[in-house]
């Protein structure tokens, strides 16, 4: 098993931290897993991307290819980083974010901001609510190492937040 998943969006998203949690909640279960990211020289508000590959063999080339999972959270990321995905893969797009989702046939539409200003007070929790999302999506790492390795990332103070942020990302998937 091997699978190629892409976060995109926005400088300040956050999509990169949520690509290294989920990579490490895979190592935690004992596959192979590895991450790269690139992202715009702008600070915040340039074109970010983050690649997880995860495996159950080693991984010996680290950028993704063919993607089976793209998330985007902006109308620029879906645009630019969907085009390579797997024809049965499947395309995550935040709502709001991306009015015009690109004609693929296997798209999952979650308010993902929108839930974060609503439900958590504030946007900085979009990209865990979309972690969640993923998680449920590829059924690849369990919700509650996801969990673990939140909490060891974000500060003391958001670790609350951020495990409801994971669980709305988690219930948003039908």
């Amino acid at each position: 098993m091997m699978k190629q998943l892409r976060f995109s969006g926005s400088g300040g998203q956050g999509v990169i931290t949520a690509a290294i949690i989920f990579a490490e909640a895979a190592v935690m279960e004992g596959k192979y897993a590895v991450q790269s990211q690139s992202y715009g020289p702008e600070a915040r508000g340039g074109a970010s991307k983050a690649e997880v590959i995860i495996s159950d063999e080693p991984v010996w080339h680290p950028h993704v290819e063919v993607p089976d999972v793209v998330l985007a959270m902006t109308q620029k990321a879906a645009d630019k980083y969907y085009k390579d995905i797997n024809p049965d893969g499947v395309l995550v797009l935040d709502e709001q974010l991306v009015p015009e989702p690109p004609d693929f046939s296997n798209v999952i539409r979650i308010p993902i901001t929108k839930y974060a200003i609503e439900k958590l007070g504030k946007p900085l929790f979009a990209n865990i609510i979309a972690l969640g999302a993923l998680v449920k999506v590829t059924g690849l790492v369990d919700i509650d190492d996801v969990k673990t390795c939140v909490s060891r990332r974000v500060p003391p103070h958001t670790v609350e937040k951020n495990m409801q942020a994971l669980d709305i990302g988690y219930g948003s998937v039908k």
